[in-house]
């Protein structure tokens, strides 16, 4: 029986700008989500520069050419509507399904497929290992022996099913059947794999809500491992956002800038 112990999160999609061919501005960011979002809080006010090209063009505020100064103003004035046109996708792996059951609360700017455990055979599925838990004690040993009850169970049951099943319909169907009720025994810690796709926006909320010391520990560890990816991706629109060390051993992230 496999025990997973880290999340493991891999982009899967990331934007590309195309600057219109009509407008003559140019962002001095490489980042697509950072120059979209740019772009969108210039287009509010048409703060282009007066050689843009658009009627009513002017230019830029002293001090806030820059796409990090522009972002950072974005941030300060809360103005987080722009932030929704960048977008990531990313693909979740080693994962509970206590913790897909939370991530999957954030609906608002966000979109998920997960894996199907009435099509998919979970005879060999792995288990998500709790941070609180640590092995060699004897709660690691209650823990691990339910995983292994609850496992044999389903194995035992989806063969009873599968034979009560029989022949009876289109082979998927008769699968299914069996998978769905067969599920039922499996724990919380069954892991499980999902795409997610968000805006910055909702990325951030998510960050900050499952980032913070009263989140669970499980989703407040992947908060923390989309975070650092999410600042390697776009510094402009994440760096605000910073870890502080949690007695528990996973960090909390905070930021100067809440409920941009």
């Amino acid at each position: 029986m496999q025990i997973i112990r880290e999340p493991r999160v891999t982009v899967l999609a990331r934007q590309q700008f195309v600057y219109p061919e009509h407008i003559n501005w140019h962002s001095d960011s490489d980042v697509a989500g950072e120059v979209v979002a740019e772009f969108a809080g210039r287009l509010c006010y048409l703060s282009f520069g007066e050689d843009a090209g658009l009627e009513g063009g002017h230019k830029s505020i002293p001090g806030r050419t820059s796409n990090e100064a522009y972002l950072g103003n974005i941030l300060r004035t809360k103005h987080g509507s722009v932030l929704e046109h960048a977008v990531w996708s990313f693909l979740f792996e080693g994962v509970s399904r206590s913790l897909t059951h939370e991530l999957i609360r954030h609906r608002a700017g966000m979109g998920y497929s997960q894996l199907s455990q009435r099509y998919v055979d979970e005879s060999h599925i792995a288990f998500v290992l709790p941070p609180e838990i640590e092995e060699g004690t004897p709660e690691y040993e209650i823990w691990l022996g339910a995983c292994e009850l609850s496992l044999d169970a389903y194995q035992r049951l989806l063969d009873e099913l599968t034979d009560k099943v029989g022949n009876d319909g289109p082979a998927t169907m008769r699968k299914k059947r069996a998978r769905q009720a067969a599920r039922s025994v499996l724990p919380n810690s069954a892991e499980t794999k999902i795409v997610a796709t968000g805006n910055a926006r909702a990325l951030r909320h998510f960050c900050e809500m499952r980032g913070s010391g009263s989140a669970d520990l499980e989703i407040r560890r992947l908060a923390g491992v989309v975070l650092r990816i999410l600042q390697q991706e776009a510094p402009n629109i994440f760096g605000d956002m910073y870890f502080v060390p949690s007695s528990d051993g996973v960090d909390i992230i905070e930021t100067q800038h809440a409920k941009v």
